[in-house]
């Protein structure tokens, strides 16, 4: 399990003016990493029937025949991001690429009521039309809707500093 970061009591003074937070770009890169790892995964629980020349309207109708994938997808993508947030501090992608999902408060791990926050959040984000998810390139923290919804923030530790 991730130990989490000093809290903001124990850093000595220490304001977040020294937290380094995660971009838009790193955070789209490590979400890009989690559907590569995810996909098989998902497909395996599930099969679907694809048909032999797919095209859009195609493969929507494949998954509109196919509810209880979709529920299962949802569930197992809830549950998969709830336990690497709260037990390991990110999934797999947002941890290759040195990110740590943190309260922002305490800058220690989320809680699971905020972790199932968070992924509520991440429909408020798609529903702004990505909106939510672009705030995360303005804010000063980084954080997109589903962040402030949740109250987390999401650091970047490179692992040459985590060394000293």
């Amino acid at each position: 399990m991730a130990t989490a970061l000093p809290s903001m009591d124990s850093r000595s003074g220490e304001g977040t003016e020294s937290l380094v937070y995660a971009g838009f770009w790193r955070r789209m890169a490590a979400d890009l990493v989690d559907n590569i790892v995810l996909l098989p995964v998902m497909g395996a629980l599930v099969p679907t029937r694809w048909p032999a020349h797919p095209t859009l309207m195609t493969v929507a109708q494949a998954l509109a025949a196919h509810p209880w994938r979709q529920l299962l997808e949802l569930v197992f993508g809830i549950v998969y991001s709830v336990v690497f947030w709260v037990k390991f501090l990110g999934t797999p992608g947002k941890l290759l690429l040195s990110c740590h999902l943190v309260d922002a408060h305490t800058l220690g791990p989320l809680s699971v009521h905020q972790a199932l926050l968070r992924n509520l959040g991440y429909l408020v984000s798609y529903a702004t039309l990505g909106l939510g998810f672009l705030w995360i390139a303005w804010d000063p923290r980084k954080q997109g809707f589903h962040d402030k919804i949740a109250g987390s923030v999401v650091l970047y530790a490179p692992r040459h500093a985590q060394r000293g």
